[in-house]
């Protein structure tokens, strides 16, 4: 009997097929992302996951979030789970949480970085950690494939909701507590909440360690969320940093999982500089293991120079934060992160957490003390980057981008003229109808250069198709 045949929701013919990216399913509300495909989400979710204990469900600030909250919920206690409904939180809060009241699992609704007419569902397990490979097959599979009808025994015993929207102030005081020795009293900090997530929590923590702080963009706002603002654009926090003499500001993005950070100048530290000057710290104090750093291949040259150079190890993974995990796990190391400014530590249980990281940078900085820009200083100056996207909607052609043999000529050429000091990058969006182009050399009139020849070529030939 295949899997599909135990479950009792029959999808309907025509439907868009369904798949795991590189951070749970995302996509439109109202066409990737609808009602239906929560209720069957939430009961094949309630199926997979072992245990009796509820399984819990958060959600950012995006307008849809409610009814896809209220779908999967319906789908969960189908199959005969209970369920608690944190409401708006982080999504770094649902692990913490999960592992804190030994849950059976839990939900997250955001579409993270995304626009606010996207959303998402990422789903944990009892142990915290993303849903594994083959869980997400059979969810998958009970999702796209036409299947029958059970005799409906799997509704005999229904599961109960519970809203449980004080479990945020559980995990703020988790947070504190990892931080409970450092102060930052009087220091100057700007906070850009993105209309989000980090407006559940993030003003009470960093009040709570002392510091001075100024908000903007500080209240849920589904519609404006990630709209000009957050770790996808830092001019306002710039502004903002500039304007208030502030020491530092951090931006977070929609779910609070990442996050950047400028400088008392409004100079931008990244998901790279943060490795490496976190890193450094950890390996004075000889806390890493193996003085080894996962990244991505986002990740800087100029900061896998400076870190070997240094006396380091420097490991990358494919994109996406569970296959640093993964690599993370599999060599012991005790912190990786990407570029864009979601970092793990062995610390934090490898939960990506952008409060955390933000406390983080800000106590060690205190800790130090140095300014944040003076710190940032014995880092790195990084080899100019420049990352387009290009629009492809047949997803076929997006993911066998490299079958295009003008595109693949001309980036062999352009690799062979950089030499050591460039390289390029394409890959095409786990969550998104997009193709991302990313050139890196030592000079900034070479990547605009070839960023434009390149991504020229792309659109040419991929949208012809």
């Amino acid at each position: 009997m295949d899997e599909a045949d135990n479950y009792p929701l029959k999808p309907k013919q025509g439907k868009i097929n369904i798949s795991f990216g590189t951070d749970g399913i995302r996509g439109p509300i109202g066409t990737v992302l609808t009602p239906s495909l929560a209720l069957e989400l939430g009961f094949l979710t309630g199926e997979v996951l072992n245990g009796d204990a509820p399984i819990l469900i958060g959600m950012d600030s995006r307008t849809s979030g409610p009814m896809l909250a209220s779908a999967l919920a319906a789908g969960i206690i189908a199959s005969g789970k209970d369920v608690w409904e944190i409401g708006l939180c982080t999504t770094p809060a649902i692990p913490c949480l999960i592992k804190k009241f030994g849950l059976s699992g839990g939900l997250m609704i955001s579409a993270s970085h995304n626009p606010p007419g996207d959303n998402g569902i990422k789903i944990f397990g009892c142990d915290g950690n993303k849903l594994d490979y083959s869980s997400q097959k059979i969810i998958e599979n009970g999702i796209n494939t036409e299947y029958k009808n059970s005799s409906g025994s799997n509704y005999r015993k229904s599961g109960k909701t519970t809203k449980r929207p004080e479990l945020v102030q559980s995990y703020c005081q988790t947070l504190l507590n990892l931080f409970e020795p450092y102060r930052l009293d009087g220091i100057r900090i700007v906070l850009d909440l993105c209309w989000g997530s980090a407006t559940s929590c993030a003003l009470e923590l960093f009040q709570n360690l002392g510091a001075d702080v100024t908000v903007i963009n500080g209240e849920p706002n589904g519609e404006l969320i990630n709209v000009d603002c957050g770790s996808t654009n830092l001019a306002q926090l710039r502004a903002a940093v500039l304007k208030e003499n502030a020491a530092m500001g951090f931006a977070f993005d929609g779910d609070a999982d990442r996050m950047l950070a400028l400088d008392e100048r409004g100079r931008l530290i990244d998901g790279d500089h943060i490795l490496y000057l976190w890193g450094s710290e950890l390996k004075k104090q000889r806390k890493l293991p193996g003085n080894k750093l996962v990244a991505t291949v986002m990740s800087n040259l100029a900061f896998e120079q400076a870190w070997k150079t240094n006396g380091g190890v420097l490991e990358r993974t494919p994109v996406g934060d569970q296959h640093v995990h993964k690599a993370m796990i599999q060599n012991g190391a005790g912190l990786g992160g990407e570029q864009s400014g979601h970092i793990l530590c062995t610390e934090n249980g490898l939960s990506g957490d952008g409060l955390f990281s933000a406390l983080k940078m800000a106590t060690l900085s205190v800790k130090r003390g140095l300014s944040l820009a003076d710190w940032r200083d014995e880092s790195f100056k990084p080899f100019p980057q420049k990352l387009v996207n290009i629009h492809i909607q047949n997803s076929c052609v997006r993911k066998s981008w490299n079958n295009c043999e003008p595109l693949n000529e001309a980036i062999s050429n352009a690799e062979e003229q950089m030499g050591a000091d460039g390289r390029v990058l394409v890959r095409a969006s786990g969550t998104e109808p997009l193709l991302r182009l990313m050139v890196e050399a030592s000079n900034q009139d070479t990547v605009d250069s070839w960023t434009s020849e390149l991504a020229d070529l792309a659109d040419q030939h991929l949208n012809a198709a």
